[in-house]
């Protein structure tokens, strides 16, 4: 199926694709507020400039857009144009993810990734259950894990 925009408002659209402060962030800090969490926000001074740092509790956190970081969900769609560019795109986003989380362990930091799927789309989490699942991993002090729709397991290995 061809784009239904040209190039030159499909590099607009692109464009204005948010960074920071997207609306999945913001459900995310609301329920690190809740819970009384102390954070920095989009710390440039760690690789992967983290969307959250828990530093009292050596704890990082990733938002990750379904999308751009291929998660395996329903709302992950291989694009129908330019496949090979975006799919070559996403493969270095998940392989420099895998990059910096594994020099932030080297550092002491343990790393929880929250899904978009989480937070938004037909089958997201309630604020509660993302909130318990947070809440839980942060003080539990092990190992990296990642939330998604389906709840709270231990990080997957994911290939580039």
């Amino acid at each position: 199926m061809a784009d239904v925009h040209s190039s030159e408002i499909r590099s607009k659209n692109m464009r204005a694709i948010r960074t920071q402060d997207t609306a999945i962030e913001t459900r995310l800090a609301e329920r690190l507020a809740e819970l009384g969490f102390s954070y920095r926000v989009q710390d440039k001074t760690l690789p992967g400039k983290p969307d959250f740092v828990l530093e009292s509790h050596r704890a990082i956190v990733f938002v990750h857009g379904c999308f751009w970081h291929h998660h395996d969900c329903y709302l992950f769609k291989v694009p129908a144009t330019r496949t090979d560019f975006w799919m070559n795109k996403i493969g270095g986003n998940v392989a420099r993810d895998k990059k910096f989380i594994a020099e932030l362990n080297a550092s002491g930091w343990r790393v929880l990734v929250i899904w978009e799927c989480a937070l938004r789309g037909k089958m997201k989490l309630a604020d509660e259950a993302v909130s318990s699942r947070l809440e839980e991993w942060v003080f539990a002090a092990q190992g990296n894990a990642e939330i998604d729709w389906q709840g709270i397991h231990q990080m997957r290995e994911r290939p580039a």
